[in-house]
């Protein structure tokens, strides 16, 4: 299948599509939001500590992780309701796991911000 766009304006719908979908996820979905909100929170706290480019790279990229698996996981869930509002054995699968994925990239999240920001509590 041919896309319908091409070159820049391919690339400018894209980044429309992304927008609608960051504000579907706000409006939408809870858990974004909060995470969102959290993130930001600690982020600004962060700022306070004498941080590496290591450090503050690392921690960019588990917090992006955070919110990669968030949006993935309200997408699979979105897309199961859509499918069919009835629970379904596999339909419950498939979220519990879009949920497991998120919980891996919290415990990376929380591992890899604790053990840079703690050596520099104590």
């Amino acid at each position: 299948m041919k896309a319908k766009y091409q070159g820049w304006r391919r690339i400018a719908y894209a980044n429309v599509y992304s927008m609608k979908g960051f504000i579907a996820a706000w409006k939408d979905e809870a858990a974004f939001r909060q995470e969102l909100v959290a993130l930001i929170v600690l982020a600004v706290i962060a700022s306070f500590f004498p941080l590496t480019t290591l450090d503050i790279v690392l921690m960019t990229i588990t917090a992006g992780l955070v919110l990669i698996t968030e949006l993935l996981n309200s997408a699979i869930e979105t897309l199961v309701d859509r499918i069919s509002p009835d629970f379904h054995q596999l339909s419950g699968k498939a979220k519990d796991i879009g949920s497991a994925a998120v919980f891996v990239a919290l415990v990376v999240f929380i591992i890899t911000w604790a053990s840079i920001l703690w050596p520099k509590i104590l």
